[in-house]
């Protein structure tokens, strides 16, 4: 492993190891109703943004394919889709675990979790449509139009519809942050690494998938 390309990786991993420890271990405040679940906050939330981000390289990706014809960018739009999809479902799966402890139900009626819901299968559409398809570049040039709109629909559902309406998520729908009241300096020191270890093994792993996906291409083509 070439350590001066590579060592985003690295820290990444570290991050991630370190979270995974101090977010089991460490002290946290005694919420009522919280309680230990607050730790949920290490995990459930840097899902959520890696999602995001993995979801604008994606767009991005598509983008410069719309503009440059390069297959390898159509691939990497993919790989990128598929990981925030995967980490969507991770969170989405951590949230329900959470909202039982708290809310007293898995998947209540809020609008956030159903915006939520909604853009993932806006998604699922993403790769069901892909499979439509034989011919590769007929495939990416839809593929990438679609990915750009899917982006464009999915933002405004989880982070601006939500907040004009009544939710039981904090930050939307006039409850406070969650941070605000409930996380204090402590929780910071993990939090804020789990987020920046997730986005970077998110991207670490969208690379790999990209490359597998190039590899396979070649010995199509060859």
């Amino acid at each position: 492993m070439n350590l001066k390309n590579s060592w985003w990786k690295i820290l990444g991993a570290l991050l991630v190891i370190y979270v995974a420890i101090a977010g089991l271990t460490g002290e946290v405040p005694r919420q009522p109703i919280l309680n230990e679940t607050i730790r949920n906050v290490y995990f459930h939330v840097p899902m959520w943004f890696s999602m995001m981000v993995l979801m604008t390289i994606s767009m991005v990706r598509s983008i410069q394919y719309l503009r440059s014809g390069n297959i390898v960018r159509d691939q990497q739009a993919l790989s990128f889709a598929h990981t925030a999809f995967a980490l969507g479902i991770i969170g989405f799966l951590t949230g329900a675990i959470w909202g039982k402890f708290t809310w007293g139900s898995a998947f209540p009626v809020d609008p956030k979790l159903i915006a939520v819901e909604v853009g993932l299968l806006i998604y699922a559409a993403y790769f069901i449509m892909r499979g439509s398809f034989e011919d590769e570049q007929k495939k990416a040039r839809l593929a990438a139009v679609y990915n750009i709109f899917a982006f464009a629909a999915f933002m405004p559902l989880v982070w601006i519809l939500p907040r004009i309406t009544d939710s039981l998520h904090p930050g939307n729908g006039g409850n406070p942050a969650f941070g605000k009241y409930d996380m204090d300096s402590q929780m910071r020191m993990v939090f804020y690494p789990a987020v920046v270890g997730w986005i970077l093994v998110g991207i670490w792993i969208a690379s790999l998938r990209a490359r597998i996906l190039n590899l396979e291409y070649k010995k199509t083509e060859i």
